[in-house]
């Protein structure tokens, strides 16, 4: 498993770090049951704050991607599973609304309105 940072980009490091793990879900390179790196580990080595790493796992837990837990780490939880499913949907509705105009700003404000 790959975590990528830009450190010159103005999206804060630990939502880079909660997309990069997120990506990986989605494309299945991590599924259900598979262990994320220890925080202080990942931080070390990113080079980046211990407490940023952790905010990313929460954010992370919070969203329902990965279980913490006390002893044996930040595990993805089964609930991501579906999320492979979604990847080509998800391109297809980005490519979509792409050919209609619609900017990828919108877009979101549009899913994000949306109760399913």
């Amino acid at each position: 498993m790959l975590i990528r940072i830009d450190a010159d980009s103005s999206r804060p490091l630990f939502d880079q770090v909660a997309a990069s793990v997120r990506a990986d879900v989605l494309t299945g390179r991590l599924g259900p049951g598979d262990r994320l790196p220890a925080a202080r580990e990942l931080a070390e080595a990113l080079e980046i704050n211990l407490h940023t790493v952790l905010r990313a796992y929460q954010q992370l837990r919070d969203e329902g991607l990965i279980d913490l837990r006390r002893g044996r780490g930040a595990v993805v939880s089964a609930s991501a599973a579906p999320l492979a499913d979604l990847s080509q949907d998800i391109t297809a509705l980005v490519a979509r609304a792409a050919a209609l105009g619609v900017s990828p700003a919108t877009l979101a404000a549009l899913i994000k309105e949306t109760d399913a």
